[in-house]
């Protein structure tokens, strides 16, 4: 998914919108499967947070994790709306394709800090431990 991310940010001209719109297509794949496979988490802990059961630093994770979820939604979106405007010259889609690039930049801003949060987990799968005290 990252490497999707980043190679959906390169500048492009309209000679190559093809290329972005297949890196883009394949990040919101991945996207998508990421927030399936996260749903239980999803849910459970929303239903923590109304509840009051929700520790401050999972209450954290949480809102950057919901802001994330918003702000890369309306970015897919406006995304595959604004082919409307590249591919058939559709002039009132036009907005869709700038709503589509703030967002996309807007939300880099979360996904830094989302990732921040998740250097344990991160260190855990490519199997970098903590060094034990003596």
């Amino acid at each position: 998914m990252t490497m999707f991310l980043v190679l959906s940010f390169i500048r492009w001209e309209d000679s190559n919108f093809i290329f972005h719109a297949v890196v883009g297509t394949a990040c919101t794949v991945f996207f998508t499967a990421h927030v399936c496979i996260h749903w239980k988490w999803i849910k459970a802990t929303t239903k923590s947070l109304f509840s009051g059961k929700l520790s401050k630093t999972l209450r954290w994770k949480y809102a950057v994790d919901m802001l994330l979820l918003i702000v890369w939604s309306i970015a897919i979106v406006t995304g595959f709306l604004a082919v409307g405007n590249f591919s058939f010259s559709i002039e009132a889609m036009a907005g869709f394709g700038r709503l589509h690039g703030i967002t996309s930049r807007i939300g880099l801003l979360p996904l830094a800090i989302h990732v921040i949060q998740h250097i344990p987990q991160i260190k855990s799968y490519i199997g970098i431990r903590k060094k034990r005290e003596r």
